[in-house]
């Protein structure tokens, strides 16, 4: 039974999405034109992509292969209109790298502008695990999943370290189910569902491999690299920025270095740890006010964090052991 969709998004904004032409219309003569530059301004993608632009710091290839999508998609709605394109493109897609890359960005992303495009009925997005498709009795599996799809209907589902779907080691593991499941929908319910897998794309080498239905059904493969160091720095200014604070100018020296020495230990996960270090400056930050004593505090005192908000991190310790243990959120 075909998983129905819910209703329109409550508080949705922006351009209204374009319609697929209407097979029943008439088809354009083969001399008529089209205004493609008209179409997109109306499309109101290029919204979209000045928001990707704006939220992530580099990823240049990512965006240019967005942006490389979103024009497939514009120009096939223009020869469909003139009888040339026979079915519907297939949208999904791949998403590997590493953690804190900004895979989950592009995809909500992605998902607004399938409905700009008018290739999504409501562009919500739907992040799960495994656990949230897999059941751990008999019976269990297959209401979990439905349950899961019949929610992303008419959007995209985003299924992060989709490689745990699948256990070779046990033969009797649910998760296959749930990819027998998944296998069907992707290919009957295209048009009204795209998913996304997503995780370390050597382990999403071995996930296809083991489960060649599942790589046959894979249109687009989109990579996201680690940041580089440049980039970290940046993501950071721009989050102490939202978060209205300030690095004083040796704090910037020190933040930096941080980042250096922190990106070379293990479970580095990109954007994700800077944030995690600056929420533990402003720890530090706020400690260090309170521990100074009386006096005045000025604004600049409540916004700056200084290099010593830094400094105390086990990332600077010359113990080994110190900094494995700064690898994991406190």
């Amino acid at each position: 039974m075909r998983p129905s969709a819910s209703g329109p998004v409550p508080g949705a904004d922006g351009p209204p999405s374009l319609e697929l032409p209407d097979p029943a219309e008439p088809l354009l003569t083969d001399d008529a034109t089209v205004d493609l530059e008209a179409e997109r301004r109306h499309s109101g993608i290029d919204t979209v992509l000045e928001a990707l632009e704006r939220q992530l710091v580099g990823l240049t290839p990512v965006k240019t292969r967005i942006r490389e999508i979103a024009a497939l998609l514009l120009v096939d709605r223009q020869r469909a209109r003139f009888g040339l394109s026979a079915s519907r493109p297939n949208l999904h897609m791949c998403f590997t790298g590493s953690p804190g890359t900004g895979k989950t960005t592009v995809a909500l992303r992605m998902a607004e502008l399938l409905k700009q495009l008018g290739y999504l009925k409501r562009g919500h997005l739907v992040s799960v695990t495994r656990d949230d498709l897999v059941g751990q009795y008999v019976g269990h599996t297959a209401p979990k999943t439905k349950e899961v799809l019949k929610r992303a209907m008419g959007g995209l589902l985003f299924i992060d370290e989709a490689y745990y779907l699948y256990r070779a080691e046990n033969e009797r593991d649910y998760g296959q189910e749930a990819i027998e499941i998944l296998l069907q929908v992707m290919e009957n319910q295209r048009d009204d569902l795209v998913v996304i897998l997503a995780g370390y794309g050597d382990r999403m080498d071995t996930f296809f491999q083991s489960n060649p239905g599942m790589s046959s059904r894979i249109a687009h493969h989109i990579d996201f690299p680690d940041y580089t160091l440049d980039e970290l720095t940046q993501i950071g200014e721009l989050i102490v920025g939202e978060q209205l604070y300030a690095l004083s100018p040796q704090a910037h020296i020190t933040f930096r270095e941080y980042l250096a020495r922190r990106r070379e230990q293990p479970r580095f996960a990109n954007a994700r740890s800077v944030r995690n270090a600056l929420e533990r400056a402003r720890l530090r930050h706020a400690n260090r006010l309170v521990d100074r004593g009386g006096g005045p505090l000025s604004k600049g005192d409540l916004m700056r964090l200084e290099p010593e908000d830094f400094l105390s991190s086990r990332v600077f310790s010359a113990e080994p052991s110190a900094q494995a243990a700064e690898a994991h959120p406190r």
